[in-house]
């Protein structure tokens, strides 16, 4: 069986030395992949989430970045 994605979680962060997030960031991280995965095509959502990390947000400042952004369909041109 496999592990549950909190015990996944849990045990990628020990294994990179860090917190395991909180509830609260669960909900941020997930609220981001969301926003990301509906407003384009499902791969945005993990590349969204490194791409928050690599800038040094938290999750809350991750998911106000991503509601403010406005991308123009391939219909604008």
């Amino acid at each position: 069986m496999n592990a549950s994605a909190k015990e996944w979680v849990s045990a990628f962060a020990r294994e990179l030395g860090v917190d395991e997030p909180s509830d609260e960031e669960i909900t941020a991280i997930l609220a981001l992949a969301g926003s990301a995965a509906h407003s384009s095509e499902r791969t945005a959502a993990p590349l969204a989430c490194w791409l928050a990390a690599k800038a040094g947000l938290s999750a809350d400042e991750a998911v106000e970045a991503a509601r403010r952004l406005v991308v123009p369909g391939p219909e604008a041109e």
